[in-house]
């Protein structure tokens, strides 16, 4: 029996591969029989996740956990409320298809929620849309892992397994502070291999969490003063001190600062 999914809905609960806990409003879509057949099987590893679905489909989701909206009608009537009320939408729909579906709904990648598209085979999970800062890359990986296939990741910091300067420490409750032409060109000198300095004066020391090193170009420091800013072609600099615009003048579009919380061992 299924039970329709109201569009605001409180944020369910998942286990994140980083040490914290996250909140995600996950919904799986699938308009096709075998496309219900593959959401069937991720929803049992995904068993909080919501489930949108053409009405014909909906019996094969009987018996799993999940909620289950079941349309009647055109998938494209659905993409708003699916854009408005969860995080993070995996569709068992054709590329192209999603493309075109969420087109009218896009905003900008602070906004916008992440999009997964899965291959009709089950081989492939891509992200779409705000696969970096949305977190659409890390949930790819994770429902590739949960249905044994292959992620597709396109974004240079995740293909590199290297830092990821705008959203270096979001788990940890980082904030970043810093220009826009700030981030953008550090994240270039990142991704290029160029040498940069990382100086952490204060947060929690366990903010690497990729299985692979901390890459060679990234050295690290404890002080400011440590630093020779002429070896570097960028600084990230993890600290509670106030940053003078002296400071921003000197290393103009090459800092970027990280404020993490103030609370004891932050």
């Amino acid at each position: 029996m299924t039970e329709p999914i109201p569009n605001a809905q409180p944020p369910v609960v998942l286990s994140a591969p980083a040490q914290a806990t996250e909140e995600v409003r996950l919904c799986l879509v699938a308009i096709t029989r075998h496309g219900a057949s593959q959401a069937a099987r991720l929803a049992q590893a995904l068993p909080q996740a919501d489930i949108c679905t053409s009405a014909k489909f909906a019996a094969q989701f009987a018996g799993l956990p999940n909620r289950v909206r079941a349309y009647e009608g055109a998938l494209r009537d659905e993409i708003g409320p699916l854009f408005a009320g969860w995080d993070q939408l995996v569709f068992f729909v054709s590329l192209g298809a999603v493309v075109r579906l969420i087109a009218p709904h896009l905003r900008s990648k602070d906004e916008d929620p992440g999009v997964i598209v899965v291959d009709d085979a089950g081989q492939y999970v891509i992200p779409v849309l705000s696969g970096h800062v949305g977190g659409a890359n890390e949930w790819s990986e994770r429902v590739a892992e949960a249905l044994q296939a292959s992620p597709v990741l396109t974004t240079a910091s995740d293909v590199g397994r290297t830092l990821p300067v705008d959203i270096l420490g979001r788990h940890l409750g980082w904030r970043v502070e810093a220009p826009k032409i700030n981030i953008t060109r550090v994240s270039a000198h990142v991704v290029n291999g160029e040498p940069i300095a990382f100086v952490q004066e204060a947060g929690r020391p366990d903010w690497w969490t990729r299985s692979t090193p901390l890459p060679a170009n990234i050295h690290c420091f404890t002080q400011w003063a440590e630093v020779d800013l002429g070896r570097f072609a960028a600084v990230l600099w993890v600290t509670h001190a106030e940053v003078s615009e002296a400071r921003w003048a000197q290393l103009s579009e090459r800092l970027v600062v990280y404020r993490p919380p103030l609370e004891a061992g932050a």
